[in-house]
C-alpha cells in the first residue's frame, strides 16, 4: 500500500470557530464536514487557509456505507465534487449504517455495523463501489458505540483487517472511540492497535467526551482527556501517523484554550518527541483493566477468485436481505419505539434512543433556529419537540424533519397561542409554499393517526 502523504496536526473546521482556527498557530490541516459545504460556494475560510496551503480534507457523515442498500450515486458523486473542489488528497467516511430503506428511517447517527460475516460482505461491496465512484482514495473511521449487536462473529480487529484486506480502503482510527468503545462496550483497544494493518492508517482523530452514569458519551463538545492522549501514545509507539486531528463540534471553547489543546496533541504525535507515558502504571496501558469480550474468531470463508469471500450458496442479495432486516429491527426500536429485537441491552438502547432524539431536537433547533423562539423557549420547544419524536421517526433528513414537526404541531392546533401559531403558520408557508392544511384535512390525518 502506497505511504499517506504527511497532514502534520490539524483540526476539524467549523463555522463557528473559522476565524480562530485561522489564526492557529502552526497549523498544518483541516477537515471539513462534506455535506455542509458547497463545491461552487466555499467558505471564504476555507478558501484562505487553502491559499496559505494548509490541507483540506472532507469528512463524509451520511454515506451508511454499512447499510445494507448499495451507496447512493448522487451522494458519492456529490462527495468526490467536494474533494475536487478542495484538491484534498483523500476523503473519509464511516463503518456505520444511518438509515434502512424497509422501512424507510433515518438515525441522524452513526450507527454500529454488525461485526458479523453477513455485514462484512456488505460492506466490502459497498466500499468497492465507493471507491470506484470516488475521485481519490478513500479511508473509513472506526466509530463509538453505546449499543453492542449480539452474536457477533469477529472482533473489532478482525473485522477492520479483513475490510482492508479484502478492499485496499485505509483505515481513520479515532482513538477516542477506541476509549468509548473500552467503556461501554467492554473492547480492548491495544487489541485492536495489536491487531490491525497500521500501514493502512491514513490519519487519527482525537476528541473529548464525558461519562454519564456509566456510559461514555462521546460528545465532541469537552476537552480532551488524559486517557485519549494516553491511548494516542500507544498508537504513535506501534506507528508513526501522517496525520493527527482535534474534533470539536460544540461548546466551542476560547481560541487559547484550542490552541493548548493542539499543542498537547503535538507533544505526543510529534515523532521527534518522547512518546507519553501511560498514566496508570500497573494496568494495561492508558486507563482501567478491560475485560476481553471478543468473540472466538468464526471460520474463515475461502476468498473466491475476485478476492471477496462468499457468506454462503445464497449468494450476497441473501447477505443484504439479513443484515437489512437486523438494522431495521435495531432501528425501529431506536426512532420509533418498537420493541427492542432479542439479544440486545434494553437499558443500553432506550439510552441510545434518548440519546438520538435529544441530538435530533438540537440539530432541527440549528437547521430552523425560529422553531426555539416561536414556541416560547428552549424548553418548551424541547419538550413539544420530544414528544413529537417519540412517534414520529425522521425519514428525510433534518430541514424536512422540521417542517413535518411545525405541520405536527398545526395539525393539532398548536401553539395554543393564536399568535404563536400564526407566526408558525407563516413559517412553514413559506417554506413549503404551500397552505398549512385545512381544519377537515388535519382531523381526518389526526383519526388516521389514532387509527394506527
Amino acid at each position: 500500500m502506497k505511504s499517506m502523504a504527511h497532514l502534520g496536526v490539524g483540526i476539524g473546521w467549523r463555522p463557528e470557530i473559522a476565524d480562530a482556527v485561522e489564526r492557529l498557530p502552526g497549523l498544518d490541516w483541516v477537515e471539513v464536514v462534506a455535506e455542509n459545504i458547497c463545491p461552487g460556494h466555499l467558505p471564504a475560510s476555507l478558501l484562505r487557509l487553502r491559499e496559505r496551503g494548509v490541507r483540506v480534507v472532507p469528512h463524509g457523515v451520511s454515506l451508511g456505507l454499512g447499510g445494507a442498500e448499495r451507496p447512493d450515486p448522487g451522494k458519492l458523486a456529490a462527495l468526490g465534487e467536494r474533494a475536487v473542489a478542495l484538491g484534498a488528497p483523500l476523503v473519509t467516511e464511516h463503518i456505520a449504517f444511518v438509515r434502512t430503506a424497509s422501512p424507510a428511517l433515518e438515525a441522524g447517527h452513526l450507527l454500529p455495523v454488525q461485526r458479523t460475516r453477513d455485514a462484512l460482505d456488505v460492506l466490502c461491496e459497498n466500499v468497492r463501489i465507493a471507491q470506484d465512484a470516488l475521485p481519490v482514495p478513500l479511508a473509513l473511521e472506526n466509530i463509538a458505540a453505546l449499543i453492542s449487536w449480539p452474536g457477533e462473529e469477529l472482533t473489532e480487529g478482525q473485522f477492520l483487517t479483513e475490510l482492508v484486506e479484502r478492499t485496499g480502503v485505509r483505515l481513520l482510527i479515532d482513538v477516542a472511540n477506541l476509549h468509548t468503545n473500552r467503556v461501554n462496550r467492554g473492547e480492548d483497544p491495544f487489541a485492536v492497535l495489536d491487531s490491525i494493518p497500521l500501514e493502512a492508517l491514513a490519519y487519527v482523530h482525537v476528541a473529548g467526551g464525558v461519562e454519564r452514569g456509566g456510559v461514555w458519551h462521546d460528545t465532541h463538545a469537552h476537552p480532551v482527556p488524559p486517557v485519549v492522549l494516553d491511548l494516542l501514545a500507544q498508537l504513535r509507539r506501534r506507528v508513526e501517523p501522517a496525520g493527527v486531528l482535534l474534533e470539536r463540534d460544540d461548546d466551542f471553547p476560547a481560541e487559547a484554550e484550542l490552541a493548548r489543546e493542539l499543542a498537547a496533541i503535538r507533544r505526543v504525535a510529534d515523532p521527534a518527541g518522547p512518546a507519553r507515558p501511560s498514566s496508570s502504571p500497573g494496568l494495561r496501558p492508558g486507563g482501567s483493566p478491560t475485560r476481553d469480550s471478543a468473540p472466538d474468531p468464526a471460520p474463515h470463508t475461502p476468498a473466491g477468485p475476485e478476492g471477496a469471500a462468499q457468506t454462503d450458496a445464497e449468494g450476497p442479495e441473501r447477505a443484504r436481505v439479513r443484515v437489512g432486516l437486523e438494522q431495521a429491527a435495531l432501528l425501529s426500536a431506536l426512532v420509533g419505539g418498537t420493541p427492542v429485537p432479542e439479544g440486545f441491552d434494553r437499558r443500553r438502547v432506550r439510552v441510545q434512543a434518548r440519546a438520538l432524539a435529544a441530538k435530533r431536537a438540537d440539530v432541527v433547533a440549528k437547521v430552523a433556529p425560529e422553531l426555539p423562539g416561536i414556541l416560547g423557549g428552549e424548553d418548551p420547544y424541547r419538550e413539544a419537540f420530544l414528544g413529537y419524536a417519540r412517534n414520529r421517526p425522521m425519514t428525510a433528513g433534518y430541514r424536512r424533519d422540521a417542517l413535518d414537526f411545525a405541520e405536527h404541531l398545526l395539525i393539532q392546533d398548536l401553539p395554543a397561542d393564536p399568535a404563536a401559531r400564526r407566526r408558525l403558520t407563516s413559517w412553514w408557508r413559506d417554506r413549503v409554499g404551500a397552505r398549512p392544511p385545512r381544519r377537515i384535512v388535519r382531523w381526518a390525518r389526526t383519526l388516521v393517526g389514532r387509527a394506527a
